[in-house]
C-alpha cells in the first residue's frame, strides 16, 4: 500500500491541518487500533474519550473536537465521516473486480444482448431476451432471467437471482444470494365448486420489479415483484442485508434500510427515509419524506414527512420514550397497589 503526506491527504479531502504536514500515512484504523502512519476519525460523541489515548497519526474532527486532540495531528472538517470516507477511497480503494472476459462455463443465450466490456464469470446463466449494459459484472452462479434488463456498470455477485422482465438501473450493486422479482404473496382465499373447504388461490404476479440507479443492496434480500405495475427501488437507495420488499412497494429516493426490515405490500415511502433493524411496516402504508424510524418499531399508521417514530405499536418517538419509561414503573406500580390492596381489605375489616 502506498502512502501519502498528510499535507497532501489534507488537500485532497478539503480538511484544515493542524499538525505534521510531512506525516507520511499508510492505512486508516479506528481510534481504538490505529497506530503509527494510521488515519482515524471521530464522528459518534461515545468515543471522544478516547482522542486523549489513541495512537494514531492523526484523525479527523469537527472544529469542535480539533481541541480535544491529545499529541496527534488533526484534520478538521465540517464533516468528518464523509472526509474520512474520502481518504478511505484514496488509501484503500474498493474491491478489485474479475478480469474484463466471458467464460466458456458462462451461459449466454444467443438472443440476449450484452454490451461492452462485460464480465460473466462461470456458471452465470443469461436467458432469451435479456440485456446487459455496458461493464456489467455477473459474479458466478448469477441468474437473469427473460427480458430482464441491467443497466450499465451493474455488479451482481455471487448467486443473485433476477426473475423475468426485472429491471435494474446504472452502477448498481446487488450482494450475494439476493432476488429481484419473485412472485410476491398474492393470493384469493375462496372455497370454489369442487373445493372441500376454503382454499388460498394464487394470483398470477403479472408486474415486475424495479430498480433505480446508484442502488445497493446487501445480500440476502428479496425484492418481490407487483401483482400488478412495479414494485420500485428508488434512486440512491440502500438496503443492508435480509430485507424483505413486498409486491406493489414503491421507496423513494435515497432511503436506507437497515438489517431485517420487512415492508409490507403497497407500502410506499418518499424520500431519504431511514429505517433502524427489524423495522416491520403494515401494508398499504404512506411514509412521508425524511422520516425515521428507530430499531425494532412495528408500524401500523401512516407517517407524516420529518418525524422520528419509534416503539411498538409505533407513535412518534417522545411518546414511544414516555411508554417505555412507564413500563420501567410497572413492577414499582404492582407493588404498590399490592399494598393499597392490603390497606383498604384491613379498613373494610375495621367496618
Amino acid at each position: 500500500m502506498s502512502s501519502i503526506k498528510l499535507v497532501e491527504l489534507a488537500e485532497m479531502i478539503g480538511a484544515t491541518l493542524q499538525g505534521d504536514p510531512d506525516a507520511e500515512i499508510v492505512g486508516c484504523a479506528t481510534l481504538e487500533d490505529a497506530g503509527p502512519g494510521d488515519l482515524s476519525f471521530l464522528n459518534n460523541p461515545r468515543y471522544t474519550d478516547q482522542l486523549a489515548t489513541t495512537k494514531a497519526e492523526a484523525v479527523v474532527v469537527s472544529p469542535d473536537d480539533a481541541k480535544r486532540a491529545n499529541g496527534c495531528s488533526v484534520l478538521i472538517a465540517d464533516n468528518p465521516y464523509f472526509a474520512f470516507r474520502q481518504a478511505m477511497v484514496k488509501l484503500h480503494g474498493f474491491r478489485p473486480q474479475p478480469a474484463v472476459g466471458i467464460s466458456p462455463q458462462a451461459y449466454i443465450d444467443e438472443t440476449a444482448i450484452v454490451g461492452e466490456l462485460c464480465t460473466v464469470r462461470p456458471f452465470a446463466y443469461v436467458a432469451p431476451g435479456a440485456r446487459l449494459g455496458d461493464r456489467v459484472i455477473l459474479y458466478p452462479g448469477c441468474y437473469i432471467g427473460k427480458k430482464a434488463v441491467i443497466g450499465n456498470d451493474t455488479t451482481l455477485h455471487p448467486g443473485v437471482c433476477v426473475y423475468d422482465r426485472s429491471v435494474i438501473g446504472d452502477r448498481v450493486t446487488v450482494h450475494a444470494n439476493t432476488v429481484i422479482g419473485e412472485d410476491g404473496l398474492g393470493y384469493a382465499t375462496a372455497q370454489r365448486d369442487g373445493d372441500d373447504e376454503v382454499r388460498h388461490h394464487k394470483i398470477p404476479q403479472a408486474g415486475n420489479a424495479v430498480v433505480g440507479n446508484d442502488v445497493e443492496i446487501g445480500a440476502n434480500c428479496s425484492i418481490d415483484r407487483a401483482a400488478l405495475g412495479s414494485t420500485v427501488i428508488g434512486d440512491g437507495t440502500k438496503l443492508s442485508d435480509n430485507v424483505v420488499i413486498g409486491h406493489g412497494v414503491k421507496l423513494g429516493r435515497f432511503n436506507m434500510i437497515v438489517a431485517h426490515v420487512g415492508i409490507a405490500g403497497s407500502t410506499t415511502t418518499g424520500d431519504f427515509v431511514t429505517m433502524g433493524g427489524q423495522v416491520g411496516l403494515a401494508g398499504h402504508l404512506k411514509i412521508g419524506s425524511h422520516v425515521t424510524i428507530a430499531a425494532d418499531a412495528k408500524v401500523m399508521t401512516d407517517i407524516p414527512d420529518g418525524e422520528t417514530w419509534g416503539g411498538t405499536p409505533a407513535t412518534p418517538l417522545s411518546d414511544a420514550k414516555r411508554v417505555v419509561l412507564s413500563q420501567k414503573r410497572v413492577p414499582a406500580m404492582a407493588s404498590q397497589i399490592k399494598a393499597l390492596e392490603r390497606r383498604i381489605a384491613e379498613l373494610e375489616q375495621r367496618l
